[in-house]
């Protein structure tokens, strides 16, 4: 059986790409699309267009076509809204909007374990970037000093990017002392970038980039860099239907791409 999937902010430039990427699969089936005006958009699968209709009325939609799962592609201030009437009715979802609170990440969870469904809560989808993240977690064991530099499109709403932040998670495990050390000696200096578990991290956002994300460590006489960057969004598309497939084996939340890849 097709794996029975809907794309909200289907209308927005992830939202396109997301649809036709799901196009191209033959053990998806793309059921609809959601968006804030209903409209009919050609979607290229590669080899041939189609047409997706969407809709404003995700509730009915979910009705209709009885999906398996919702992908999340919106803004911070409708994510939840999208996530909740899915959960609820026993829908899957993947989420790639970012600027979710700690408490949205708590009743994700427990709307999950409610309804024994699964959910893939990722703040990026590109394999690159998730190694990324991982480097940075093993270079932070042997550097106390490192600082991240994310720049994305002017509009990105949120910022620190959730990739960053996730990535100066990761890097927490460093000594407290330090952290604590070095976020006191800036707490004056406003142009420093913000305090992330004692990791500053400084936002770029302008029109032609896209996402990128650079990690510095430095220690005496030496500094490593660690950068990623995602060119167009189709870096985030096998990420995505990874995703897709996945969530439909779970019966938890989970965050991150991370959490299905073996690394």
């Amino acid at each position: 059986m097709k794996i029975k999937t809907i794309v909200t902010g289907a209308a927005g430039r992830m939202g396109k790409q997301v649809a036709s990427a799901l196009m191209r699969e033959s053990d998806i089936q793309l059921v609809g699309g959601v968006d804030l005006k209903n409209q009919t958009l050609t979607i290229s699968s590669g080899e041939t267009d189609s047409l997706l209709k969407i809709t404003t009325d995700l509730p009915a939609l979910i009705a209709k076509t009885h999906p398996n799962v919702l992908v999340d592609f919106t803004h911070p201030a409708s994510v939840m809204d999208n996530v909740r009437c899915a959960l609820q009715s026993g829908v899957r979802c993947v989420v790639g909007t970012t600027g979710l609170l700690a408490s949205d990440f708590d009743e994700i969870r427990s709307l999950c374990d409610a309804k024994k469904v699964g959910a893939v809560i990722a703040p990026n989808f590109a394999v690159g970037a998730v190694l990324l993240m991982r480097f940075a977690q093993i270079a932070s064991k042997y550097f106390d000093n490192a600082e991240i530099i994310e720049m994305h499109h002017d509009k990105k709403v949120d910022a620190p990017s959730g990739t960053a932040l996730k990535t100066a998670e990761f890097m927490r495990h460093r000594d407290q002392a330090v952290q604590e050390e070095i976020a006191a000696s800036l707490e004056s200096q406003p142009a420093r970038g913000d305090d992330v578990g004692g990791t500053r991290v400084h936002s770029v956002r302008l029109p032609g980039l896209v996402a990128h994300h650079e990690v510095i460590f430095g220690g005496p006489g030496q500094t490593l860099t660690i950068r990623h960057d995602s060119l167009s969004r189709e870096s985030f598309m096998p990420g995505v239907i990874l995703a897709v497939r996945e969530v439909m084996k779970l019966d938890r939340a989970v965050f991150g791409l991370d959490a299905l890849l073996d690394i």
